[in-house]
């Protein structure tokens, strides 16, 4: 997603953008464990793709730093178990809404 503007993003602004980020991005791996629960893998795929495209969007210097490991992090899912797949996308789902909440 590209955003132009002709004058600089305020802090309220680039906070927001984060917390919209971020809120989508736990919605997306919620999908793909409830997708991996199912069995139904060729949606969970999708969906992760969709939430590797939602941590790009979040802007890295201005989240706390426990969020920028844990979204360095995210890729690291696709090694593991079907099982251990879905486990972590909600846990990671569970912590990124409540930072989009919290922020």
């Amino acid at each position: 997603m590209i955003i132009t503007k002709s004058t600089p993003f305020t802090k309220e602004e680039i906070e927001n953008k984060n917390k919209v980020a971020l809120g989508a991005l736990s919605m997306d791996l919620k999908r793909v464990a409830l997708g991996l629960h199912r069995g139904s893998n060729l949606m969970a795929e999708r969906f992760f793709k969709e939430a590797l495209k939602r941590r790009d969007e979040v802007d890295l210097k201005t989240v706390k730093p426990y969020l920028v490991k844990l979204l360095k992090e995210l890729e690291n899912i696709k090694k593991e178990t079907n099982a251990r797949k879905a486990e972590d996308a909600l846990l990671y789902s569970t912590i990124f809404q409540n930072a989009s909440q919290n922020s």
